[in-house]
């Protein structure tokens, strides 16, 4: 497979939409490291990209979306979740909420984890493909997350369709993640944001 690598520019994020549309893989910068991304209502594209990272169809992947009113269409958002998205997104913080029939189960079986991303090329990505783009860190499964373009480029041109070269990334933390599908949210993973903020919206 010929990888192609741009620039971020109005014309590669196009170019990219494009590849997600007919089904491609694709690697973006994100507020956090690298991300590998597809289709996340598309299950041959999913597929392809659990093969590419050699990850087990039973690890969760993560979406971004760009908006409240887009992951209402795809999980079930409480009140509580409405809130702690407009108090705090967008930002390095992913929700476990439950998901509807329009996100396929090799994605997740019955929750779905989200972000709306703090990051512009993540956010006009998504925003302009109209539907949510699988978050999972780009690196293979078991390897530490990668934050340099040459790294980047080494691990997977010739594996995806496109990378938009975001250059190096700041080492930030992931994102903190709290399943919100229980009756007491769960902290599952602290990142850069304080997950105790979470904990204190009613």
């Amino acid at each position: 497979m010929k990888t192609k690598i741009f620039p971020i520019n109005e014309n590669s994020i196009k170019e990219t939409v494009n590849v997600l549309k007919n089904g491609g893989i694709c690697i973006y910068p994100t507020e956090t490291c690298y991300g590998l991304g597809c289709d996340a209502t598309n299950e041959k594209a999913i597929k392809k990209l659990r093969k590419i990272k050699k990850m087990n169809d039973e690890k969760k992947i993560s979406i971004i979306v760009s908006s409240l009113e887009m992951i209402k269409k795809y999980g079930r958002v409480t009140r509580r979740v409405e809130k702690i998205v407009n108090l705090f997104m967008p930002a390095p913080l992913t929700l476990v909420i439950r998901k509807k029939k329009s996100i396929p189960d090799i994605l997740n079986k019955d929750e779905i984890a989200f972000r709306i991303p703090n990051n512009l090329v993540a956010l006009k990505l998504v925003k302009e493909f109209g539907k949510p783009i699988t978050a999972t860190s780009a690196n293979i499964t078991t390897k530490p997350s990668i934050y340099t373009f040459d790294k980047i480029r080494k691990v997977f041109e010739g594996k995806v369709d496109i990378i938009l070269d975001g250059g190096d990334l700041p080492l930030e933390p992931p994102s903190t993640i709290v399943d919100m599908t229980k009756r007491k949210p769960e902290i599952i993973r602290e990142g850069s944001m304080k997950a105790t903020l979470i904990l204190k919206i009613k």
